[in-house]
């Protein structure tokens, strides 16, 4: 039976020691803003959005809400952006995505100063990140990171399987990964075999976005598994990438859907926020 690894105990270690960052740095006069820009009102991101002002006044971080109607135009949010990169009381920016298919969101993205990049996803940050340049990092990926430091659980000499491949978690996951000495092997959508890969794996991170895809029959008996899944079962309760039952009794640990790798993303969120003071 595996051990269950905490992502809510965790994120909340992670977001203490931040709000005592904070505190040091008021203490110091310095002040930290997150100015986070919301276009039309997806329920999710509306979800996502709120949970992130509810972190940033819990570390003591000042949040600026920017909420643009669907139709508002590519220019105009451009012209946001460029405000807020020129803005010195603005020390990060975040835009939510999805943005609506009249805007070109990597043309957003590029338009956010790498300096003030908390997502991580502009091209500078993520040369930064590969070529081991310091950096903002890639939310998600650098909580699964801190999870396995924070649960005792060595990267050093691992194979490690990524499956998924997309710019925000697979890639810069395999290059975090890199960064802590791991043998890394991605796998996607046209992999062949790709039970026999995800069998050889020490440390299995499943970012595929399909519901409840890799059972227990993909997984060496006492791997690691990492679900970054986020789904709804027939019975609309949240699951992961992972069939969780099965995979618990097999692995030696894994997290769970929710309370794993999701409240790890806005601690880390906040983290590079601090990050862009303390350079």
């Amino acid at each position: 039976m595996a051990q269950l690894i905490d992502g809510k105990r965790i994120s909340k270690e992670i977001k203490d020691e931040l709000k005592a960052e904070v505190d040091a740095l008021k203490g110091r006069g310095i002040q930290i803003c997150l100015a986070v820009v919301q276009v039309g009102q997806d329920p999710a991101s509306c979800v996502y959005v709120n949970n992130k002002k509810k972190a940033c006044a819990y570390i003591g971080i000042e949040s600026e809400s920017y909420e643009l109607p669907d139709e508002v135009s590519e220019e105009e949010l451009l012209a946001l952006v460029d405000r807020l990169n020129h803005s010195e009381h603005v020390n990060g920016i975040l835009v939510q995505l999805p943005l609506p298919a009249h805007i070109d969101e990597d043309k957003i993205i590029r338009a956010i100063s790498p300096d003030k990049d908390v997502d991580g996803f502009h091209p500078v940050s993520v040369g930064r990140l590969w070529i081991g340049e310091p950096g903002f990092l890639s939310c998600t990926p650098a909580g699964i990171i801190q999870l396995l430091k924070r649960s005792g659980i060595s990267m050093d000499g691992k194979e490690c399987v990524v499956v998924g491949r997309s710019n925000i978690v697979g890639k810069p996951m395999a290059a975090l990964l890199l960064r802590e000495h791991a043998t890394v092997t991605m796998a996607h959508s046209h992999t062949k075999n790709l039970w026999e890969i995800t069998k050889r794996a020490d440390i299995l991170i499943v970012a595929i976005g399909k519901r409840q895809f890799i059972d227990a029959g993909y997984v060496k008996e006492g791997a690691v598994v990492i679900d970054v899944g986020m789904h709804r079962d027939d019975n609309n309760k949240l699951c992961g990438d992972i069939v969780f039952d099965e995979i618990f009794e097999k692995a030696s640990a894994v997290t769970p859907v929710p309370g794993g790798v999701g409240p790890m993303t806005i601690a880390m969120l906040m983290n590079n926020c601090v990050e862009a003071v303390r350079k």
